[in-house]
C-alpha cells in the first residue's frame, strides 16, 4: 500500500544513472494501481526533443530549467509515483521543494547503485550528455558529487544493486513500513 500523503506525489524516486528510477516508478505504479511519471519525459514534451538534444542544443542550462519547472509542476500536480531525472537534485530550487514536500508528510526515496550496477544498465554510452569522454569517470563524478544530495533530500534509501524492478519495489514497501514502525506515534 502505498503511503498517504496531503498532496502530490505519494512516492518520489531520486539517484543517478542506472539505478532503475523509471522502470521501479512503473513497477510501483503497478503494484500501488497509480500512474508513474518521469519528469525526463516531461522536459522532452516540453521540449518538443530528446533530453539529449537538449543538451546539445539548446545546453545544459536550458536543460536545467526545463528540468525544474517540471519537477516543481509534477510536485504540486502528480499524484502517483515520480521518478526525477538524475540531476534535477542539484538544483536549489528543486531540492528545496523536495524538503518541502517531504517535512510536509511526503516520502523521497534515494535508488542508490553501485557503478557496477549502473555500467550495464546505462550503457555507459554517448546518449547520456554528460556521460561523454570517460563514461566510467564520469558516472562516477557525478556520483560523488550527488551522493551528499540524494542524501540529505531522502526520506529512506534503497540499493538497486542485483536486483529486478519489482524487488526494488518490494524493499521500497519494506522500508516505508520499517520507517512507518519507528516514528514517534506510529
Amino acid at each position: 500500500m502505498p503511503p498517504a500523503t496531503p498532496s502530490g506525489p505519494r512516492v518520489v524516486l531520486i539517484g543517478p544513472p542506472g539505478a532503475g528510477k523509471s522502470t521501479v516508478a512503473a513497477a510501483l505504479a503497478q503494484r500501488w494501481q497509480l500512474t508513474a511519471r518521469d519528469t525526463d519525459t516531461d522536459v522532452e514534451t516540453t521540449a518538443g526533443k530528446s533530453v539529449a538534444d537538449v543538451f546539445v542544443e539548446d545546453g545544459e542550462p536550458r536543460f536545467r530549467e526545463l528540468e525544474r519547472q517540471a519537477v516543481a509542476t509534477a510536485l504540486a500536480e502528480h499524484d502517483g509515483v515520480l521518478a526525477l531525472g538524475g540531476g534535477a537534485v542539484l538544483d536549489p530550487q528543486t531540492q528545496d521543494a523536495l524538503r518541502s514536500y517531504r517535512d510536509g508528510g511526503g516520502v523521497v526515496v534515494f535508488l542508490d547503485v553501485s557503478l557496477a550496477h549502473a555500467a550495464p544498465r546505462v550503457g555507459l554510452n554517448q546518449s547520456r550528455p554528460l556521460l561523454v569522454g570517460s563514461p566510467r569517470a564520469q558516472w562516477q563524478a557525478l556520483m560523488d558529487a550527488r551522493r551528499p544530495v540524494y542524501e540529505e533530500v531522502a526520506t529512506v534509501q534503497v540499493s538497486t544493486d542485483g536486483l529486478r524492478p519489482v524487488e526494488v519495489a518490494e524493499s521500497i514497501e519494506t522500508a516505508l513500513r520499517e520507517q512507518r514502525v519507528t516514528e514517534p506515534g506510529a
